[in-house]
């Protein structure tokens, strides 16, 4: 309710009226499963309880569309565009790729791909999932987002929940260049209240809810206070190098190999390339294992 208090007044603060619909996707921690979902692997996350992001808005009569947002972000919280269209698509741009409206932007461009039936609006955003914490803050605002223009236009409204994972992990390849799987645009599009969610990652993803109501078990999440940014990290080059070890084993991912495949190809790989795919082959076994 604070963040999306906080939403709201900043709408009304920078626009002047009421924000007429709204929508919110939670953050995430992952139980088990680390750097297996661009592996075609398994993952076993579940959402936050109280960390969300925002975005609130309304149609308008403006030129462009407006978005602001009450984030602690590097540069201006205000961006404005285009509606886009078939004839002024939104493009991604290298310039843009680490700014926090390229997600947001991404969102846009791919939920109608660009064929001009997004009216203009402004929209405020909030957040309560800390920036860079690794708790999916980014997914968080492409799913709000996404929800967001459903509730604005209705008629666009997507029935299959993975097609919007999806389109939201493909807004921040395209966007925000960063490759990641797609474990936390799943989680934060599917989560359920007292389940976590077992994500089968290999084409076509699925998910599978899994009931979490043990009152004996509490999760502890902490915050180390180490700043994460997936497209300037090592991210990139782990899935090249875990990517590459699959094809020098002729296998499609590393989800299809086996520790004594592994082994057996140790002297034709490098030691990083070796120690990473041994992590993401026994990890893989330990999340269908829990």
């Amino acid at each position: 309710a604070e963040v999306q208090e906080q939403a709201v007044a900043l709408f009304k603060e920078t626009f002047g009226v009421e924000p007429s619909v709204g929508a919110f996707a939670p953050g995430r921690v992952n139980l088990i499963g680390e750097h297996t979902d661009y592996n075609d692997g398994f993952v076993f996350p579940m959402a936050l309880d109280g960390k969300v992001c925002v975005v609130v808005g309304r149609k308008s009569d403006a030129e462009k569309c407006r978005v602001v947002t009450a984030a602690a972000v590097a540069g201006d919280r205000r961006y404005e565009f285009s509606t886009p269209s078939l004839s002024n698509p939104l493009l991604p741009s290298e310039k843009a790729s680490f700014q926090w409206y390229s997600y947001f932007l991404g969102v846009v461009a791919g939920f109608d791909a660009n064929r001009g039936n997004i009216p203009t609006f402004d929209a405020a955003i909030a957040t309560s999932v800390p920036l860079g914490g690794g708790l999916s803050s980014s997914a968080s605002l492409e799913v709000a987002t996404f929800t967001f223009l459903e509730q604005l236009c209705p008629d666009l409204r997507r029935s299959d929940q993975a097609e919007k994972a999806l389109l939201c992990q493909k807004a921040e390849h395209e966007f925000a260049h960063v490759p990641c799987g797609v474990m936390d645009q799943f989680i934060a599009t599917m989560a359920t209240q007292g389940h976590a969610l077992l994500i089968d990652c290999r084409s076509p993803p699925s998910g599978e809810l899994v009931a979490f109501h043990d009152p004996d078990s509490v999760i502890l999440v902490t915050n180390s206070n180490v700043k994460h940014n997936l497209g300037s990290s090592e991210y990139p080059k782990r899935r090249q190098t875990c990517e590459e070890a699959a094809e020098i084993m002729q296998k499609p991912a590393l989800r299809d190999c086996s520790a004594e495949l592994l082994e057996s190809h140790r002297a034709q790989l490098s030691d990083v390339q070796f120690r990473r795919a041994r992590h993401v082959i026994s990890e893989c076994q330990r999340t269908t294992d829990a």
